[in-house]
């Protein structure tokens, strides 16, 4: 699927993120002069055809107290992976949980999974819950903790002019 000017327009409004009122779609959509539904159903249909990944929240940790921040890594059982990967993204503490695959002999890890703590202390309690929760099927595991915020960014389109 390729874009069209509508779907163009909408990436170029909602690229630095939607706006912070109850009805953000409601808003966009009165912007560019398109019902929300036709908004929000181009959106879809650009998700599902891979242009858009996903529209998600990309807070600011360190704003919000959680200073400790740990990139947990886990050998797990390839065949229960994805069922233990989804339980552990739906933790409170959990901004985001993928599978990613191994680079074996040096990197025996396919579950990565963002822990949020006010220390390092809560992010190692919350990890041990973790290893709790993944159980006999968990190899092995690691945490890579964050030592600075990089600055997150979305999608962005190129003007025409320059290409």
């Amino acid at each position: 699927m390729s874009i069209d000017s509508t779907d163009r327009r909408i990436i170029a409004a909602t690229q630095a993120g939607l706006p912070l009122v109850p009805q953000p779609y409601a808003a966009v959509a009165q912007e560019l002069g398109l019902g929300e539904s036709e908004l929000c159903n181009r959106l879809r249909a650009m998700h599902d055809s891979g242009i858009i990944r996903r529209v998600a929240v990309a807070p600011n940790h360190y704003a919000l107290g959680m200073l400790a921040n740990g990139m947990s890594v886990w050998d797990i059982d390839d065949a229960r992976v994805a069922d233990l990967g989804a339980q552990v993204g739906a933790l409170d503490y959990v901004s985001h949980c993928y599978e990613r695959p191994r680079a074996l002999p040096d990197w025996p890890y396919n579950l990565f999974a963002m822990i949020h703590g006010s220390n390092r202390d809560e992010v190692e309690a919350k990890r041990q819950e973790v290893a709790a929760l993944l159980g006999g099927a968990c190899r092995g595991s690691d945490i890579l903790y964050s030592t600075r915020i990089l600055k997150k960014t979305g999608l962005r389109l190129r003007s025409k002019e320059g290409h």
